[in-house]
């Protein structure tokens, strides 16, 4: 997303702030699961479609990267939604774009912030985007 100060996606999040790099991993120990469910980490990215002076980023090329730069690297799968997000922009001004939000369960007991920042600064740079929220949260998980 160009400038990021909140969002509002399908799933309802609003009013979200972002890491700079993400942040060491969590004990798995550290959150308390029902029977039949396991501690793990999850990450939601959050990647803007907007372009300024050119057309936006294509249902082919977000595919592209997914094929190419996300799967590679969390290989046990994700999942990717439409979204929608909105924030303030110059002079106060409402700007909304399209965006696609990519929710990983990360692997148990690896560190991957590397490859977390290395797939946000690869779409930054190849859409000219400032920035790719992320939020990473302790859950419980059933697979």
């Amino acid at each position: 997303m160009r400038k990021l100060g909140g969002i509002v996606t399908a799933l309802g999040l609003a009013s979200l702030a972002g890491c700079a790099t993400a942040p060491p991993p969590a004990p798995e120990s550290a959150v308390a699961c029902p029977v039949g469910q396991e501690a793990r980490r999850t990450a939601q990215l959050f990647f803007g479609r907007n372009v300024s002076d050119k057309p936006g980023v294509s249902e082919a090329d977000f595919q592209a990267f997914v094929d190419k730069d996300l799967t590679p690297r969390f290989p046990d799968g994700l999942t990717v939604l439409d979204g929608g997000g909105q924030w303030r922009g110059a002079e106060n001004k409402l700007i909304r774009e399209a965006s696609k939000v990519v929710l990983i369960v990360l692997p148990k007991g690896r560190d991957v912030s590397g490859r977390i920042d290395t797939v946000r600064n690869v779409y930054k740079a190849r859409f000219h985007q400032d920035s790719v929220l992320l939020i990473t949260q302790a859950a419980c998980v059933s697979f």
